[in-house]
């Protein structure tokens, strides 16, 4: 590992004031992307490795930032795109020639790709770190006054990276991070006085997290299941789901506390994991690096998790960028699949100002750039819908790349007085997206067969009507069966029709391939979305 030779403090001192050089550049976020600027994308998965490995694919994720080519529509802009290991060709070729009004050979002179060539499980910041030439090329493609870097996620690793390069990162600094925990999101929902779940503050072993369960579960005797969650799970995969009606009988409301805490204790190691062939041994190790919280499980007959995404500008400023609803799978759909945008009117509005508050509290912390939060909703009838916030990402998460997708492949608007998205036509715009297309089918499906099949069946986007797919995680699709998608299109059943419709043409083109399923599609529209309207 590089080092700096400098105390934390020293180094924490030395970013913040690299970073306030932002706000000099700084007017509103339209000036700020269309301005001659260097864009340094370093898309490092800077998680717990352990936890990012059951994401199937997660080697691919690094290509989820590539929406991030499409600013290269401003014919000012330069892009040095980094990964681990080189991209295929006709991935990058496939979003520079979906840029509306610019000739390919000039966006492809603008744009630089760079690889570490080391695939490796360390998160791609640290591989860059550890070649000092590979460094030194990136600081001479950069006019660094011009210059700053966005990431997927801030650690210490995109913090030394920014100071070794003298680029600022327009990210929250890294020892701000624990406000995208899960405990720290619980600490910001309760500052902002925004509604929450019933939990626990954060524990590190399981006999302290047994203790929290029974009393979470003596302050709510009727509650029927709690969620446990790792501080820092991925997309749902780090929660697992406590059944305390299994444990009634043996811990009746007359019960004392030592016997609630060990019937508990006893129940951890038949806990419903949502990540695949997790169990309670690596699980309990898990909270033991990691952290964990409890939180009371929501129920509800008719119930959603919706979304709502902001930013913060280096000024200071509260914006709120979008809200979906989400489509989660899974054993108790805690998964995270795909999305919806927008999401439902009857709370879409609700959702804003509930993000404002959040944002601001965030602001107040130092925060900068993007945070998501997501919610329960659960349907009380006559149009009402009882939310309560559940987790913030501090990241760029599956929600980020579908909407900047939209709004840099239209240059349009998000309107906050209806929460709709409109073209510069005037036409408001829908969406669908995963990152979670998967069957058993697929595989072996290389970017070249892709795109023969988008072109054959013409499921490309159309940047004149605006409508059709945009792909990604192509590089996910030979080897493990599973692509990203985002469906555009004039109203949410066109959205969806455009969805089924690639679905169908895939399915059609390797039915001779193997038996499949569909972690998405079979989540989504079997069950999900059944009656589901704008």
């Amino acid at each position: 590992m590089v080092t700096l030779n400098i105390s934390e403090s020293e180094q924490a001192d030395r970013f913040r004031e690299l970073q306030l050089t932002l706000r000099d550049r700084w007017k509103t976020i339209e000036l700020f992307d269309n301005s001659d600027a260097d864009i340094l994308v370093v898309p490092s998965l800077s998680l717990d490795q352990g936890e990012l490995q059951k994401i199937e694919g997660c080697e691919h994720y690094e290509e989820r930032l590539l929406f991030s080519l499409m600013r290269l529509r401003n014919p000012r802009t330069r892009l040095i795109y980094i990964t681990s290991m080189p991209l295929h060709p006709s991935i990058i070729d496939y979003y520079l020639q979906l840029l509306p009004g610019i000739p390919f050979s000039h966006a492809r002179n603008r744009l630089l790709l760079l690889s570490t060539y080391d695939s490796s499980l360390k998160p791609l910041s640290q591989k860059i770190l550890e070649r000092p030439r590979l460094l030194e090329r990136i600081r001479e493609a950069l006019r660094l006054e011009k210059s700053f870097m966005i990431c997927y996620n801030s650690t210490s690793w995109e913090g030394e990276l920014s100071l070794k390069l003298g680029v600022p990162l327009y990210a929250a600094a890294p020892n701000l991070q624990i406000w995208g925990s899960k405990s720290g999101s619980r600490e910001i929902f309760a500052e902002s006085k925004v509604p929450l779940p019933d939990g626990s503050a954060l524990v590190w072993s399981s006999t302290d997290l047994a203790e929290s369960a029974a009393n979470l579960w003596e302050r709510q005797p009727n509650l029927e299941r709690m969620v446990v969650k790792l501080n820092e799970g991925i997309s749902g995969e780090g929660n697992a789901l406590l059944d305390l009606r299994a444990i009634a009988e043996f811990a009746p409301p007359e019960s004392s506390h030592a016997d609630r805490v060990a019937a508990i204790s006893d129940r951890f190691s038949s806990l419903r994991f949502q990540a695949k062939k997790e169990t309670w041994e690596n699980f309990k190790t898990r909270i033991t690096e990691l952290g964990a919280i409890v939180e009371a499980f929501v129920e509800g007959e008719i119930k959603r998790s919706p979304s709502v995404q902001g930013r913060i500008t280096p000024n200071g400023d509260v914006e709120i960028l979008s809200t979906h609803d989400q489509i989660l799978g899974g054993p108790d759909g805690q998964i995270y699949l795909g999305c919806r945008f927008p999401a439902d009117e009857a709370y879409r509005l609700q959702l804003q100002q509930l993000g404002i508050k959040v944002g601001r509290k965030l602001a107040e912390k130092g925060a900068l750039e993007r945070f998501g939060v997501d919610f329960i909703a659960v349907d009380k009838g006559d149009n009402q819908w009882d939310i309560q916030a559940i987790e913030i990402n501090l990241r760029k998460g599956g929600t980020t790349h579908p909407f900047m997708t939209l709004k840099l492949l239209t240059n349009g608007r998000y309107d906050l007085s209806t929460g709709l998205f409109y073209s510069q036509q005037g036409r408001p715009k829908y969406y669908m997206a995963t990152d979670n297309l998967q069957k058993d089918r697929y595989q072996g499906l290389l970017p070249n067969d892709l795109m023969d099949i988008i072109a054959h069946h013409r499921l490309h986007f159309d940047s004149g009507t605006e409508i059709g797919t945009v792909f990604h995680l192509m590089g996910c699709l030979s080897q493990f069966g599973k692509l990203g998608l985002t469906c555009i299109g004039d109203s949410p059943q066109q959205a969806e029709e455009i969805y089924n419709k690639v679905v169908k043409v895939l399915d059609e083109e390797t039915r001779s391939n193997k038996n499949d399923f569909s972690s998405f599609s079979d989540y989504a529209f079997a069950t999900t979305w059944d009656g589901y309207s704008f």
